[in-house]
């Protein structure tokens, strides 16, 4: 790498700290005064660096939109692949990425369970990637319904008639807000046969640069051979997952869960606060 390119780039990396002075930033990257205001000039030409009314220099606001292009061009279905197919592999159960798609749950991805066959209960045709399914019915649909803001999940439920699926079906606007509540609380969610009477399923929110859902990882199994309190105890195993993906795709959640579980490789990132 050339000195220069070096240098503006961790003169960049240095603003990230916050906004510094000629002389704090030349010290940031041990170069005279004239040096550094080269390289800053050339920055803010870019709109990578802006020169701020006090004269201190901060990161330009080119320098976020070329951030948000990128992040806007990964996949989550490709960032996730590896981690769906590593919790899969640990236990054995189906392992679904789901997104919220004009207020459908929308399948991206699947890992098949690996069990022997169990006809009439297994294969679960309502998880088939592509498949769309009502969001009010679905572990997925939950924690990404929880993560929406006020405005947006009133107008929502607004049109929803929820209708019984099952004996364990929500039936009301009411009991469904009390619910995602409880999801928004705890940072999961579960369905009990809720939508299909033969299957469990819990799940657990990604999340992007902001801090918000935008895709869902779930876990489900036969309700026969994995009952709710069952499968509840691999809730770390997935809430380190979901961590693990949202730190792959560039988001920044709370690290909470993740003790090498996934198989992860990565730093806790430092708080910003």
């Amino acid at each position: 790498m050339s000195q220069t390119v070096d240098r503006a780039l961790t003169i960049l990396a240095s603003l990230g700290e916050g906004p510094a002075s000629l002389e704090q930033a030349a010290a940031r990257i041990g170069v005279h005064k004239s040096t550094a205001l080269r390289l800053l000039r050339t920055l803010q030409e870019h709109g990578l660096v802006h020169r701020q009314s006090d004269h201190r220099y901060r990161l330009g606001g080119r320098l976020f939109s070329l951030a948000q292009q990128a992040l806007e061009g990964i996949d989550v279905r490709q960032v996730a692949a590896p981690y769906l197919a590593s919790l899969n592999e640990r236990y054995g159960h189906t392992v679904q990425l789901a997104v919220l798609e004009d207020g459908e749950v929308l399948y991206l991805d699947k890992v098949e369970n690996r069990y022997p066959d169990r006809p009439g209960s297994w294969p679960d045709p309502a998880g088939r990637i592509g498949k769309r399914v009502p969001a009010v019915a679905t572990a997925v649909g939950k924690v990404l319904l929880a993560d929406l803001p006020e405005d947006q999940l009133a107008a929502f439920l607004s049109d929803q008639d929820f209708p019984a699926r099952t004996r364990h079906s929500i039936r009301t606007a009411e009991e469904f807000r009390a619910e995602l509540a409880a999801v928004q609380r705890q940072g999961w969610a579960v369905d009990e046969a809720e939508y299909q009477e033969t299957v469990n399923c819990i799940a657990a929110p990604i999340v992007g640069t902001d801090g918000k859902a935008i895709a869902a990882c779930s876990i489900s199994a036969p309700a026969q051979l994995a009952p709710v309190a069952e499968l509840s105890r691999l809730l770390p195993e997935l809430l380190c997952t979901v961590e693990a993906i949202s730190l792959a795709y560039g988001g920044s959640p709370t690290p909470r869960w993740c003790e090498n579980r996934c198989g992860a490789k990565h730093e806790v990132r430092a708080s910003r606060t």
